[in-house]
Formats: structure tokens, C-alpha cells, sequence
């Protein structure tokens, strides 16, 4: 049987429903675990060092391909440990900039899959949804995770949509929890009114600790991903995780079945999801407008 190497940032327990779109995905397709496939997994347990040798365990297993769950991170790992077993990469924000393939048309090399959004179109809109939620703000803080290559080019373009929003940013970071204090007394040092978390596995996998501690200084949240608003969080815009992990297990197959990753073109979302915590903002104090209410595609009530 095809033996599939799954490489995690995570713990099995954390945001299971994406696993299950995954396997949801490869049933559709004819691929059963058990049955007439193998999958062996590996989890970090949120702690991004441990992905090298996890991705190297992996290739030792000599798996017929690597599935990186773990965005930018988990992807370069499982290159780094491999230039010959196919990868196929899930939500990986800029795989072109960040130098894992050579285009979205034909990526070159052993990796392809889905990525994220290019940076311009969510981080940029989810500043614009704080804004008008909050339209007093001045500053706002950006926290990202200076392990992620992608995030140094996010930053660069989020600069741009604060410009054109006449709001200045306040960027910290956070490589592990162990930071995050830190990044919470700069914001209050410098009274800042809402806070921007860059989409990142490790800060993902960490999300209730991150909104209770924007709860406890009462800072308008937004993030990328709709579990960290169901984590506590304000507010959430990005690509749907379930639709890429699903549309991922196409590539799978089509791996399994002789094609080439090289071959195959990188596939952009096409689902988006805005999600808004009312619970949350009753508790800042903030009345969301009617307006963003009416577009969003999951309210949380109090």
C-alpha cells in the first residue's frame, strides 16, 4: 500500500475538523486509510525546531510522498529533508517568495499543492475590517513570527494598506508562547488600539492563550484563521482551511497515480470566510456595524 507522511505543527487533538476534510477528500477520491492507503503521522506539538527531524523521520520512512500541514514552516522542512519525494504543501501563504517553488504554473522541483492568499489581499483586509470596526484607530499592532519567511513580505505589504488607511503600525514578535508577554507589554507601553496576528502555525496553535491576553488589554483582534475567533478572538478573514486541506487530497492522487509535482500547478484559494465573536466585542465594548455583520459568514452570539 502507498505509505503518505503527514507533518503537523500541531497535536492531533488541535483543529481536527481539517484532518477529517483531508481524509474526507482522499474517500471521495478512492483512498481509504486502512483499507488501501497508509498514513504515518507526525506532530511537533507546536514547536517549530522539532520539525526538521520530524520531516527527516519521515524520508527514513521512506513514504511515498510528505504531506506539509504545517504552512511555510512544515514545507521548508519537508523540502530541506528531501529533494526527491513528492511534497504536497497546504496553506502555504507565498511559496514563490519564499523560494519553495519556482512559479504557481509550473512549480519546479518536488513540491506543490495549494497555497494560502498572497499577503496584499487578506492581512491588507483584515486591517481594513479593524478599522471599521474601530474607525478611531491610530496605531495597531502587527505580531508575526520572525521564523516564518513569508512574514517579512506580508509586512511590507500591510505597510502599504496602513498608509492608504492613515494608520501607523507597532510591529512585534513572537518566536514561541514564551514571547508573548513581552509583545503584550509593548502594546500597552505604547497604547496602541487594535492588533493585527499574522496567519503562522505556531501562533495558530496557540490562539486562546493569545485572545485571552488580547482580552485582558481589551485589544480588537483580527487573525486568519476562524478558530482563533472561535477561540475567544474578535474577529477572523482568510481562506477556508477545510477547503484546502479537502482540495489538497487531490493532488495525492494524482501523485499516487504517476504525475509529477513539478508537473502540477499550484492551486490559489477560492473560498473565503469572514467570521465575527459578537460575545467578544460585547465584552471590549464595540458594536459591530450592521454593514460588516451582513457580510460575514459566521456570527458568533454571545
Amino acid at each position: 500500500m502507498p505509505r503518505i507522511g503527514f507533518l503537523s505543527l500541531t497535536s492531533p487533538s488541535d483543529r481536527p475538523p481539517l484532518l477529517d476534510a483531508f481524509r474526507q477528500g482522499l474517500r471521495e477520491l478512492g483512498w481509504v486509510e486502512g483499507q488501501n492507503i497508509v498514513i504515518d503521522y507526525r506532530y511537533a506539538e507546536g514547536r517549530v525546531d522539532r520539525l526538521p527531524d520530524l520531516a527527516a523521520e519521515l524520508v527514513r520512512l521512506k513514504v511515498d510522498l510528505i504531506v506539509a500541514s504545517a504552512g511555510t514552516q512544515g514545507a521548508t522542512a519537508a523540502k530541506n529533508a528531501t529533494e526527491t519525494i513528492p511534497i504536497v504543501m497546504i496553506a502555504v501563504r507565498d511559496p514563490v517568495g519564499t523560494g519553495l517553488i519556482a512559479s504557481l504554473a509550473r512549480p519546479g522541483g518536488n513540491v506543490t499543492g495549494v497555497s494560502g492568499t498572497p499577503a496584499w489581499k487578506s492581512f491588507a483586509k483584515q486591517l481594513e475590517l479593524l478599522k471599521e470596526t474601530v474607525p478611531k484607530i491610530r496605531r495597531v499592532a502587527i505580531l508575526s513570527n520572525p521564523a516564518n519567511a513569508y512574514h517579512q513580505l506580508a509586512i511590507r505589504e500591510v505597510n502599504v494598506a496602513a498608509r492608504s488607511l492613515g494608520v501607523q503600525l507597532q510591529l512585534l514578535e513572537a518566536r514561541g508562547p514564551n514571547e508573548f508577554d513581552g509583545a503584550f507589554a509593548a502594546m500597552a507601553k505604547e497604547r496602541v488600539g487594535a492588533l493585527l496576528v499574522l496567519s503562522d502555525a505556531m501562533l495558530s496553535s496557540h490562539r486562546t492563550r493569545l485572545a485571552d491576553l488580547a482580552a485582558r488589554s481589551r485589544l480588537p483582534a483580527a487573525y486568519g484563521v476562524r478558530e482563533s475567533v472561535e477561540a475567544g478572538g474578535l474577529m477572523s478573514y482568510g481562506p477556508s482551511f477545510l477547503d484546502l486541506y479537502r482540495r489538497s487530497a487531490a493532488y495525492v492522487d494524482k501523485i499516487l497515480k504517476g504525475a509529477k509535482p513539478a508537473d502540477l500547478p499550484v492551486e490559489q484559494p477560492t473560498k473565503f470566510e469572514l467570521v465575527i465573536n459578537l460575545k467578544t466585542a460585547k465584552a471590549l465594548g464595540l458594536t459591530i456595524p450592521q454593514s460588516l455583520l451582513l457580510r460575514a459568514d459566521q456570527v458568533i452570539h454571545p
